[in-house]
Protein backbone atom coordinates (compact mmCIF):
# COMPACT_ATOMS: atom_id res chain seq x y z
CA UNK A 1 0.00 0.00 0.00
CA UNK A 2 2.53 2.50 0.87
CA UNK A 3 4.69 2.05 -2.41
CA UNK A 4 1.38 2.79 -4.49
CA UNK A 5 1.14 5.93 -2.39
CA UNK A 6 4.53 7.17 -2.96
CA UNK A 7 4.30 7.67 -6.51
CA UNK A 8 1.16 9.57 -5.83
CA UNK A 9 2.61 11.22 -3.16
CA UNK A 10 5.29 12.24 -5.21
CA UNK A 11 3.05 13.56 -8.21
CA UNK A 12 1.57 16.03 -5.29
CA UNK A 13 4.90 17.17 -4.26
CA UNK A 14 5.77 18.07 -7.70
CA UNK A 15 2.98 19.97 -8.91
CA UNK A 16 3.03 22.07 -5.52
CA UNK A 17 6.47 22.45 -6.20
CA UNK A 18 5.44 24.06 -9.70
CA UNK A 19 3.06 26.10 -8.22
CA UNK A 20 5.13 27.34 -5.80
CA UNK A 21 7.74 28.46 -8.68
CA UNK A 22 5.20 29.76 -11.01
CA UNK A 23 4.14 32.14 -8.36
CA UNK A 24 7.96 33.48 -8.26
CA UNK A 25 7.31 36.08 -11.48
CA UNK A 26 3.73 37.43 -9.38
CA UNK A 27 6.08 38.26 -6.38
CA UNK A 28 9.37 39.49 -8.60
CA UNK A 29 6.59 41.98 -10.26
CA UNK A 30 5.12 43.59 -7.14
CA UNK A 31 8.70 43.42 -5.70
CA UNK A 32 9.87 45.48 -8.49
CA UNK A 33 6.98 48.19 -7.97
CA UNK A 34 7.86 48.55 -4.69
CA UNK A 35 11.42 49.28 -4.92
CA UNK A 36 10.48 51.59 -7.03
CA UNK A 37 8.03 53.40 -5.05
CA UNK A 38 10.10 52.99 -1.95
CA UNK A 39 13.45 55.03 -4.02
CA UNK A 40 11.03 57.54 -4.86
CA UNK A 41 9.12 57.97 -2.38
CA UNK A 42 12.80 58.42 -0.28
CA UNK A 43 13.99 60.70 -3.13
CA UNK A 44 11.21 63.00 -3.62
CA UNK A 45 9.68 63.03 -0.37
CA UNK A 46 6.17 62.14 -1.59
CA UNK A 47 4.11 59.90 -0.16
CA UNK A 48 1.91 59.29 -2.88
CA UNK A 49 4.24 57.24 -4.79
CA UNK A 50 4.58 54.40 -1.83
CA UNK A 51 1.06 54.09 -2.54
CA UNK A 52 0.47 54.82 -6.09
CA UNK A 53 3.22 52.32 -7.08
CA UNK A 54 2.17 49.89 -4.62
CA UNK A 55 -0.85 49.82 -5.02
CA UNK A 56 -0.62 49.08 -8.65
CA UNK A 57 2.05 46.29 -8.38
CA UNK A 58 -0.13 44.09 -6.06
CA UNK A 59 -3.06 44.34 -8.55
CA UNK A 60 -0.60 42.89 -11.11
CA UNK A 61 0.68 40.55 -9.02
CA UNK A 62 -2.67 39.36 -7.66
CA UNK A 63 -3.76 39.52 -10.98
CA UNK A 64 -0.90 36.99 -12.39
CA UNK A 65 -0.75 35.28 -9.40
CA UNK A 66 -4.90 34.10 -9.87
CA UNK A 67 -3.85 33.65 -13.79
CA UNK A 68 -0.96 31.35 -13.23
CA UNK A 69 -2.72 28.96 -10.09
CA UNK A 70 -6.40 28.68 -12.24
CA UNK A 71 -7.22 26.03 -14.60
CA UNK A 72 -6.55 26.98 -18.23
CA UNK A 73 -10.28 27.88 -19.31
CA UNK A 74 -10.20 29.97 -15.96
CA UNK A 75 -7.19 31.96 -16.28
CA UNK A 76 -8.91 35.12 -18.56
CA UNK A 77 -10.05 36.10 -14.73
CA UNK A 78 -6.66 36.76 -13.41
CA UNK A 79 -5.99 39.02 -16.40
CA UNK A 80 -9.39 40.94 -16.19
CA UNK A 81 -9.28 40.97 -12.08
CA UNK A 82 -5.74 42.75 -12.87
CA UNK A 83 -7.30 44.97 -15.62
CA UNK A 84 -10.33 45.56 -13.32
CA UNK A 85 -7.76 47.00 -9.90
CA UNK A 86 -5.88 48.99 -12.15
CA UNK A 87 -8.39 50.38 -14.27
CA UNK A 88 -10.63 51.34 -11.98
CA UNK A 89 -7.96 52.85 -9.82
CA UNK A 90 -6.43 54.83 -12.66
CA UNK A 91 -9.80 56.44 -13.62
CA UNK A 92 -11.52 56.27 -11.08
CA UNK A 93 -9.84 57.07 -7.95
CA UNK A 94 -6.63 59.44 -9.39
CA UNK A 95 -9.30 60.97 -12.19
CA UNK A 96 -12.04 61.94 -10.01
CA UNK A 97 -10.51 62.06 -6.53
CA UNK A 98 -6.87 63.72 -7.25
CA UNK A 99 -8.08 65.17 -10.63
CA UNK A 100 -5.43 63.71 -12.79
CA UNK A 101 -6.02 63.13 -16.41
CA UNK A 102 -4.43 59.90 -17.27
CA UNK A 103 -5.29 60.12 -21.08
CA UNK A 104 -2.77 60.41 -23.50
CA UNK A 105 -3.86 63.92 -23.96
CA UNK A 106 -3.53 64.70 -20.31
CA UNK A 107 0.51 63.76 -20.51
CA UNK A 108 0.56 66.42 -23.57
CA UNK A 109 -1.02 68.63 -21.24
CA UNK A 110 1.36 68.03 -18.33
CA UNK A 111 4.90 68.12 -20.30
CA UNK A 112 3.60 71.36 -22.54
CA UNK A 113 2.81 73.64 -18.88
CA UNK A 114 5.87 72.04 -17.26
CA UNK A 115 3.89 70.46 -14.50
CA UNK A 116 5.07 67.04 -12.95
CA UNK A 117 2.21 64.47 -12.66
CA UNK A 118 1.33 61.62 -12.00
CA UNK A 119 0.22 60.75 -15.42
CA UNK A 120 4.25 61.53 -16.29
CA UNK A 121 5.58 59.17 -14.06
CA UNK A 122 2.76 56.34 -15.51
CA UNK A 123 3.66 57.45 -18.46
CA UNK A 124 7.16 56.55 -18.02
CA UNK A 125 6.69 53.50 -16.43
CA UNK A 126 4.47 51.86 -18.18
CA UNK A 127 4.63 53.33 -22.09
CA UNK A 128 8.03 54.57 -22.05
CA UNK A 129 10.81 52.84 -20.34
CA UNK A 130 8.62 49.83 -18.90
CA UNK A 131 8.08 48.05 -22.52
CA UNK A 132 11.81 47.70 -22.60
CA UNK A 133 11.69 44.95 -20.25
CA UNK A 134 7.57 43.65 -20.54
CA UNK A 135 6.91 45.05 -23.88
CA UNK A 136 3.34 46.04 -24.53
CA UNK A 137 2.18 44.20 -21.26
CA UNK A 138 0.23 46.85 -20.06
CA UNK A 139 -2.59 46.35 -22.88
CA UNK A 140 -3.10 43.64 -22.24
CA UNK A 141 -3.02 43.25 -18.27
CA UNK A 142 -4.11 47.10 -16.63
CA UNK A 143 -5.83 49.03 -19.99
CA UNK A 144 -9.03 50.37 -18.74
CA UNK A 145 -10.54 50.70 -22.08
CA UNK A 146 -9.41 46.98 -23.14
CA UNK A 147 -10.88 46.38 -19.23
CA UNK A 148 -14.06 46.87 -20.96
CA UNK A 149 -13.84 45.66 -24.62
CA UNK A 150 -12.56 41.92 -23.62
CA UNK A 151 -15.95 41.68 -22.26
CA UNK A 152 -17.70 41.87 -25.93
CA UNK A 153 -18.66 38.77 -27.73
CA UNK A 154 -16.15 39.15 -30.34
CA UNK A 155 -12.77 37.73 -29.64
CA UNK A 156 -12.30 35.48 -32.90
CA UNK A 157 -10.70 38.20 -35.15
CA UNK A 158 -10.90 37.59 -39.06
CA UNK A 159 -7.44 38.91 -39.00
CA UNK A 160 -5.84 42.73 -39.42
CA UNK A 161 -6.94 44.72 -42.64
CA UNK A 162 -4.22 45.97 -45.03
CA UNK A 163 -4.31 49.63 -46.49
CA UNK A 164 -4.72 52.79 -44.85
CA UNK A 165 -6.16 51.49 -41.38
CA UNK A 166 -2.87 51.25 -40.19
CA UNK A 167 -2.04 54.82 -39.99
CA UNK A 168 -5.05 56.07 -38.21
CA UNK A 169 -3.41 55.55 -34.76
CA UNK A 170 0.00 57.85 -35.96
CA UNK A 171 -2.97 60.33 -37.35
CA UNK A 172 -4.69 59.93 -33.85
CA UNK A 173 -0.98 60.16 -32.06
CA UNK A 174 -0.75 63.95 -34.07
CA UNK A 175 -4.11 65.08 -34.00
CA UNK A 176 -4.21 64.76 -30.18
CA UNK A 177 -0.40 66.51 -29.64
CA UNK A 178 -1.48 69.09 -32.54
CA UNK A 179 -4.82 70.13 -30.32
CA UNK A 180 -3.47 70.00 -26.84
CA UNK A 181 -0.42 71.98 -28.28
CA UNK A 182 -2.24 74.91 -30.10
CA UNK A 183 -4.13 75.18 -26.97
CA UNK A 184 -1.33 75.80 -24.97
CA UNK A 185 1.49 77.20 -26.61
CA UNK A 186 -1.33 79.76 -28.87
CA UNK A 187 -4.37 80.09 -26.83
CA UNK A 188 -2.66 80.43 -23.83
CA UNK A 189 -5.05 77.77 -22.01
CA UNK A 190 -4.39 75.98 -18.86
CA UNK A 191 -6.17 72.87 -17.49
CA UNK A 192 -6.62 74.36 -13.99
CA UNK A 193 -9.30 73.20 -11.24
CA UNK A 194 -11.32 70.37 -12.52
CA UNK A 195 -10.58 71.08 -16.31
CA UNK A 196 -8.91 67.70 -15.75
CA UNK A 197 -11.58 65.88 -14.62
CA UNK A 198 -13.68 66.80 -17.86
CA UNK A 199 -11.13 66.09 -20.18
CA UNK A 200 -10.46 62.98 -18.72
CA UNK A 201 -14.11 62.10 -18.66
CA UNK A 202 -14.80 63.42 -21.98
CA UNK A 203 -12.07 61.93 -23.08
CA UNK A 204 -12.72 58.26 -21.58
CA UNK A 205 -16.38 58.54 -23.28
CA UNK A 206 -15.48 59.39 -26.72
CA UNK A 207 -12.37 56.18 -26.51
CA UNK A 208 -15.20 53.83 -25.08
CA UNK A 209 -17.80 55.18 -27.54
CA UNK A 210 -14.92 54.81 -30.44
CA UNK A 211 -13.42 51.28 -29.09
CA UNK A 212 -17.12 49.11 -28.83
CA UNK A 213 -17.70 50.99 -32.57
CA UNK A 214 -15.27 49.74 -33.96
CA UNK A 215 -15.29 46.45 -32.20
CA UNK A 216 -18.95 46.02 -33.23
CA UNK A 217 -18.58 46.97 -37.44
CA UNK A 218 -15.45 44.82 -37.29
CA UNK A 219 -16.27 42.46 -35.19
CA UNK A 220 -13.31 42.55 -33.68
CA UNK A 221 -13.03 43.18 -29.86
CA UNK A 222 -9.23 44.66 -30.19
CA UNK A 223 -9.88 46.68 -33.55
CA UNK A 224 -9.49 49.93 -30.93
CA UNK A 225 -5.90 48.70 -30.19
CA UNK A 226 -5.06 47.50 -33.49
CA UNK A 227 -5.97 50.89 -36.04
CA UNK A 228 -6.89 53.91 -33.23
CA UNK A 229 -5.40 53.53 -29.49
CA UNK A 230 -2.36 56.52 -30.17
CA UNK A 231 -0.74 54.74 -27.20
CA UNK A 232 1.19 52.21 -28.92
CA UNK A 233 2.76 54.61 -30.65
CA UNK A 234 5.01 55.10 -27.44
CA UNK A 235 5.14 51.74 -26.64
CA UNK A 236 5.95 49.86 -29.47
CA UNK A 237 9.48 52.05 -29.61
CA UNK A 238 10.51 49.88 -26.44
CA UNK A 239 8.83 46.59 -27.08
CA UNK A 240 10.36 45.97 -29.76
CA UNK A 241 13.85 45.25 -27.59
CA UNK A 242 11.44 43.87 -24.82
CA UNK A 243 13.06 41.32 -22.24
CA UNK A 244 9.94 39.72 -21.92
CA UNK A 245 8.47 37.71 -24.85
CA UNK A 246 6.92 34.43 -25.86
CA UNK A 247 9.00 31.87 -27.23
CA UNK A 248 8.31 28.53 -28.16
CA UNK A 249 9.96 24.76 -28.70
CA UNK A 250 10.54 24.20 -32.09
CA UNK A 251 10.31 20.70 -31.71
CA UNK A 252 6.82 20.54 -29.60
CA UNK A 253 5.16 22.84 -32.24
CA UNK A 254 2.90 20.62 -34.54
CA UNK A 255 1.81 24.03 -36.26
CA UNK A 256 -2.04 23.39 -35.59
CA UNK A 257 -2.57 27.08 -36.09
CA UNK A 258 -4.43 27.02 -31.61
CA UNK A 259 -2.35 29.86 -30.62
CA UNK A 260 -2.97 31.91 -33.94
CA UNK A 261 -6.85 31.60 -33.56
CA UNK A 262 -7.07 33.02 -30.16
CA UNK A 263 -4.47 35.17 -30.65
CA UNK A 264 -6.56 38.66 -29.75
CA UNK A 265 -3.35 40.53 -31.58
CA UNK A 266 -3.85 38.43 -34.75
CA UNK A 267 -0.04 37.40 -35.02
CA UNK A 268 1.40 33.87 -36.83
CA UNK A 269 2.77 32.69 -33.59
CA UNK A 270 3.82 29.39 -35.36
CA UNK A 271 6.19 31.30 -38.11
CA UNK A 272 8.29 32.80 -35.49
CA UNK A 273 8.46 29.43 -33.79
CA UNK A 274 9.37 27.59 -36.75
CA UNK A 275 12.02 30.20 -37.13
CA UNK A 276 13.59 29.73 -33.88
CA UNK A 277 12.78 33.17 -32.67
CA UNK A 278 10.80 34.69 -29.80
CA UNK A 279 7.55 36.57 -30.97
CA UNK A 280 9.09 39.42 -31.81
CA UNK A 281 5.60 41.30 -33.44
CA UNK A 282 5.52 44.55 -31.65
CA UNK A 283 1.81 44.18 -31.58
CA UNK A 284 2.01 41.49 -28.98
CA UNK A 285 0.23 42.28 -25.50
CA UNK A 286 1.84 39.71 -23.55
CA UNK A 287 -1.87 38.52 -22.72
CA UNK A 288 -0.54 34.79 -23.09
CA UNK A 289 -3.83 33.79 -24.16
CA UNK A 290 -1.71 31.31 -26.76
CA UNK A 291 0.47 29.89 -24.45
CA UNK A 292 -2.85 28.50 -22.46
CA UNK A 293 -4.04 27.39 -25.67
CA UNK A 294 -1.23 25.88 -27.08
CA UNK A 295 -2.26 21.92 -26.52
CA UNK A 296 1.65 20.51 -26.44
CA UNK A 297 2.24 23.43 -24.22
CA UNK A 298 5.22 24.64 -26.87
CA UNK A 299 4.87 28.10 -25.56
CA UNK A 300 6.22 29.95 -22.45
CA UNK A 301 6.95 33.64 -21.51
CA UNK A 302 11.22 33.76 -21.80
CA UNK A 303 13.93 36.53 -20.62
CA UNK A 304 15.89 37.53 -23.63
CA UNK A 305 17.94 39.97 -25.30
CA UNK A 306 16.84 39.85 -29.00
CA UNK A 307 14.95 42.34 -31.32
CA UNK A 308 12.65 42.04 -34.50
CA UNK A 309 11.59 44.68 -37.92
CA UNK A 310 9.10 42.18 -39.33
CA UNK A 311 5.74 41.25 -38.55
CA UNK A 312 4.46 38.39 -38.79
CA UNK A 313 0.34 39.18 -38.09
CA UNK A 314 -2.70 37.05 -39.86
CA UNK A 315 -4.51 39.55 -42.68
CA UNK A 316 -8.24 39.14 -43.84
CA UNK A 317 -8.18 37.16 -47.20
CA UNK A 318 -9.85 39.81 -49.13
CA UNK A 319 -7.27 42.64 -47.39
CA UNK A 320 -4.66 41.27 -48.11
CA UNK A 321 -2.03 43.35 -49.60
CA UNK A 322 0.93 42.48 -52.63
CA UNK A 323 4.08 42.57 -50.94
CA UNK A 324 3.43 42.61 -47.43
CA UNK A 325 5.40 40.34 -45.19
CA UNK A 326 3.57 38.26 -43.19
CA UNK A 327 0.36 38.20 -44.98
CA UNK A 328 -0.51 34.68 -44.66
CA UNK A 329 -4.22 34.11 -44.16
CA UNK A 330 -6.85 30.94 -43.00
CA UNK A 331 -9.14 30.73 -45.33
CA UNK A 332 -12.61 29.76 -43.68
CA UNK A 333 -13.31 26.33 -45.06
CA UNK A 334 -12.99 23.58 -42.87
CA UNK A 335 -13.92 19.48 -42.97
CA UNK A 336 -13.48 16.70 -40.25
CA UNK A 337 -10.81 14.25 -40.27
CA UNK A 338 -11.97 12.13 -38.02
CA UNK A 339 -14.54 12.26 -34.23
CA UNK A 340 -11.20 13.90 -32.77
CA UNK A 341 -9.38 15.72 -34.91
CA UNK A 342 -10.49 18.20 -37.59
CA UNK A 343 -8.48 20.20 -40.40
CA UNK A 344 -8.50 23.65 -42.11
CA UNK A 345 -7.43 25.02 -45.75
CA UNK A 346 -4.47 27.15 -44.81
CA UNK A 347 -3.31 30.07 -47.55
CA UNK A 348 0.39 30.27 -47.42
CA UNK A 349 2.76 31.84 -50.01
CA UNK A 350 0.07 31.64 -52.30
CA UNK A 351 -0.15 27.32 -52.24
CA UNK A 352 -2.97 26.07 -50.25
CA UNK A 353 -2.20 23.27 -47.33
CA UNK A 354 -4.56 21.01 -45.61
CA UNK A 355 -3.61 21.44 -41.80
CA UNK A 356 -4.73 18.67 -39.09
CA UNK A 357 -6.19 20.74 -36.42
CA UNK A 358 -5.04 18.17 -33.32
CA UNK A 359 -7.77 18.19 -30.21
CA UNK A 360 -6.81 20.57 -27.21
CA UNK A 361 -6.18 19.01 -23.88
CA UNK A 362 -5.69 19.85 -20.51
CA UNK A 363 -1.69 20.15 -19.53
CA UNK A 364 -1.05 17.95 -17.11
CA UNK A 365 0.76 20.05 -15.15
CA UNK A 366 -0.69 23.36 -13.87
CA UNK A 367 -0.11 26.25 -16.27
CA UNK A 368 0.42 29.97 -16.48
CA UNK A 369 3.50 31.99 -16.45
CA UNK A 370 6.22 29.82 -17.38
CA UNK A 371 9.49 31.98 -17.29
CA UNK A 372 12.94 30.80 -19.10
CA UNK A 373 16.18 32.45 -19.72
Amino acid sequence: MSEKASPRREATERREHSRLRALCFPATIILIFWTVAIVLWRRTGMIFFLFDLGYIGASLGTGIAFYTLLPRRKKPIGRRLAQFLVGVYMVGFLGFFVYQNMQLEGLFFYVCTGIFSGAIVHYSIAKLFGPLVFGRGFCGWACWTAMVIDLLPWNRSKGWIAGPWKWLRLVHFALSLGVVAGLVFFLKYRPWGLTPVWWLLVGNLLYYAAAISLAWLLRDNRAFCKYLCPVPVLMKLGSRFALLKVSGAKERCNDCGACVRVCPMDIRIPDYVQAGSRVLSTECILCQTCVSACPTSALVVSFGLDAGFRERLEWRPKSRAKGTPGTDGLVDVGFTVSNRNKARLELRGGQVNAVIQHPVEEPAEPGGVTLTS
